[in-house]
């Protein structure tokens, strides 16, 4: 008797619909696809690829939290075009006071998956033999490009007092007074 069976991310399991569960190890590459089909297609054929996690780890060590995007590859005469369009929210912590905040990223690229190494661009990607790429790597590349070096929690943070270290936005101290004073 032939199973269906679907595959949930965020919990890791794959469920059975006869009401029987397996759990199944983390995907160790959750944006690796399948693009096998496209390679005998003709020019200009094309496909949506959506991805949403809750949590997700992409190289080089990025820990995200709502996580979605979408790549959609075409089919060109070198090889398969690669544009996405991911977000995502970083855990970074405001040079001013201190204070951990949320970051949220956005990127968009295009980046050709080329068919030989004659047709290969400046990233030099060539298409496996096994027919998945694994964006992965390259989306963790432009997100990391997209953190902000001097992450701020506001805009208007007033940070630490540079005598107690109080934080100003909590709290006036003493020190702040005297500084405006002179």
């Amino acid at each position: 008797m032939p199973l269906s069976a679907c595959y949930n991310a965020t919990k890791f399991k794959l469920y059975l619909f006869c009401f029987r569960s397996l759990t199944v190890a983390k995907n160790k590459h959750p944006l690796r696809i399948n693009i096998g089909f496209l390679l005998n297609q003709p020019v200009g054929t094309s496909r949506d690829f959506d991805f949403e996690f809750n949590q997700l780890i992409l190289p080089p060590d990025i820990e995200l939290t709502d996580f979605s995007g979408t790549a959609h590859i075409s089919r060109t005469r070198q090889g398969l075009l690669v544009e996405g369009v991911f977000t995502g929210t970083v855990e970074a912590e405001c040079v001013r006071c201190l204070r951990s905040t949320e970051q949220h990223l956005k990127t968009q690229f295009q980046e050709l998956y080329a068919f030989t190494r004659d047709n290969v661009s400046e990233s030099d990607l060539v298409l496996p033999e096994d027919g998945h790429i694994d964006l992965g790597p390259i989306v963790g590349e432009y997100l990391v490009i997209e953190i902000p070096i001097k992450p701020l929690c506001r805009e208007d943070c007033r940070g630490l007092c540079m005598v107690c270290g109080a934080n100003l936005n909590e709290q006036t101290c003493e020190h702040v007074a005297q500084i405006q004073e002179e």
